[in-house]
């Protein structure tokens, strides 16, 4: 099998002259003008020196020149570091000392965003997250290559990406399958920054296995915000529509119908707020995939709603390894409405073999896994962090997660094992417990928080309901000390997942 670059290669030649990816700003680019500009970069970057293993700082918006320049730069044997938007100089210092790159491609506005404060602080007022890029700039052994005009704050000795070299030394190297390819830093300190290692196998494998959950063929859509989410559609020769960050469900429902979309992805959050506004969606739509987190029960009869007729999928997926498994919204919701405890994650996907260790934790081996962490031994298995069962058809069930178990008394309690059948009570749409400790004892005090389904909900009388219904619902050592309800649940990063930690903080600041 080839890897994922060469078959993009192979299949853009096949129809150049239609259209492969639509720009968040409505800008089509061709299969043929896709294919050629990986073909450029990676010419270009091994005329200006670039040899395999080289690492590249990638701070690049979505875009169809970002998957260009993502095939080029793995094609010329690149080791592709994401740049993240989201911290601080500090940790990206750590970031950089842990892998240093030899290269930096980014967009000239980044480089004036990091050097130019006002500049920089007027991207982030305005929703427009902005790499520090201060630390690699200042590196002299650091080669650059903008795009775009030159902007102040592009270093002089950049060359612009348009105009490099259109002739390289030789033909591209043979693809190492196992070396590394591409380093995705996803938590961590300042003193141990964690980054995963993907190799060309695992991303190769990691494509294709999606592309087996969710077939593409020529005249598809895919609306999905991602380069790794979008390959399998780019494959299977079909069109990948890219969103506008951040933009307001109003946007994203307009697209659906104006792109012609057949196939959508999202987080589930992010899609409860595009039911709101599009209840039923175009009937051109068949495929909707959720991932990322957990789905509330309602946001899953929402989906089902939208799509009727339709597939709905969940993914369950980590950095470390896309997909692990997949479930249908009907057997999540069944499996729910049963009383059964947990989060049904579904069948594990081709090559995945799944494992509960002695803790309840789920360990799983595949290959689409990453090769590691950064500067530790490879991985023969990853450690999931998830807490699990498998059922007797060998699905996965999260029952929690090891670091969101808190404990009160001797009783562990799993917040995973209850949220899903408390969000099924009448006026509940979200559900999430977490543990504050007592400032006497020391031990772990429960508090429930909920968001009501409607504006329409009396927030006391919620409360009194749910006090008279959690005692037969849930364990009787589960049962919260206090309940409180939030116009919202805190969330936190892209995918927007519950954030356990701020929501302790609110509750904390809060509570009588």
């Amino acid at each position: 099998m080839n890897d994922f670059v060469t078959r993009f290669l192979s299949e853009a030649g096949k129809r150049p002259g239609e259209v492969a990816v639509i720009d968040p700003d409505g800008t089509t680019t061709t299969f043929g003008d896709l294919r050629r500009l990986a073909l450029a970069v990676s010419t270009g970057l091994r005329a200006e020196g670039l040899e395999p293993g080289d690492g590249v700082l990638f701070a690049v918006r979505n875009s169809a020149e970002a998957i260009g320049l993502f095939l080029g730069a793995l094609q010329a044997g690149a080791v592709l570091i994401s740049a993240d938007t989201a911290v601080g100089p500090a940790l990206v210092s750590a970031r950089l000392r842990a892998y240093r790159p030899r290269w930096l491609i980014a967009e000239s506005l980044f480089y004036t965003a990091s050097v130019v404060g006002p500049v920089r602080g007027f991207c982030r007022r305005r929703g427009w997250p902005v790499p520090d890029l201060r630390q690699a700039i200042a590196d002299r052994g650091i080669r650059h290559v903008h795009i775009g005009r030159r902007l102040p704050g592009v270093p002089r000795s950049a060359r612009p990406l348009r105009k490099l070299p259109a002739r390289a030394p030789g033909p591209a190297p043979e693809p190492d399958w196992d070396a590394p390819a591409l380093i995705v830093f996803t938590s961590g300190t300042t003193e141990q920054p964690k980054g995963v290692v993907h190799t060309l196998r695992s991303l190769t494998s990691a494509v294709t296995m999606l592309g087996e959950h969710l077939p593409f063929a020529p005249g598809d859509v895919m609306h999905a915000d991602g380069i790794m989410a979008g390959l399998p559609a780019l494959l299977g020769g079909a069109r990948l529509s890219l969103p506008k960050p951040s933009a307001p469900p109003e946007r994203f429902a307009h697209d659906l119908a104006a792109r012609r979309v057949t196939h959508a992805y999202g987080v589930p959050v992010h899609l409860a707020e595009v039911f709101r506004v599009l209840p039923k969606w175009p009937g051109h739509v068949r495929h909707l995939v959720m991932g990322s987190a957990p789905a509330a029960p309602a946001v899953l009869r929402q989906a089902l709603a939208a799509v009727p007729g339709g597939e709905v999928l969940s993914i369950y997926a980590m950095t470390e390894a896309i997909p692990l498994a997949v479930a249908r919204a009907e057997d999540k919701l069944a499996h729910i409405e049963r009383g059964l405890p947990g989060d049904l994650l579904g069948t594990p996907s081709s090559g995945v073999t799944a494992r509960i260790a002695e803790d309840g934790e789920l360990l799983v081996s595949a290959p689409n896994a990453c090769l590691g962490y950064l500067g530790a031994p490879r991985l023969t298995e990853l450690a999931t962090g998830d807490l699990a069962t498998l059922d007797d058809d060998g699905r996965i069930v999260m029952t929690g997660r090891k670091k969101d178990m808190f404990i009160r008394g001797t009783y562990n309690i799993y917040p995973g094992l209850y949220e899903p059948s408390i969000a099924l009570l009448e006026g509940v749409r979200e559900a999430a417990m977490v543990g504050t400790p007592d400032p006497v004892t020391e031990d772990e005090t429960v508090v429930l928080a909920v968001v009501a389904d409607s504006d329409d909900v009396d927030p006391a009388r919620l409360v009194r309901r749910l006090r008279r219904q959690l005692p037969e619902l849930i364990d009787a050592e589960a049962v919260p000390d206090h309940i409180v309800v939030l116009p919202e649940l805190p969330r936190s990063g892209r995918s927007r997942k519950l954030d356990r930690r701020r929501l302790r903080e609110l509750i904390a600041a809060g509570r009588p």
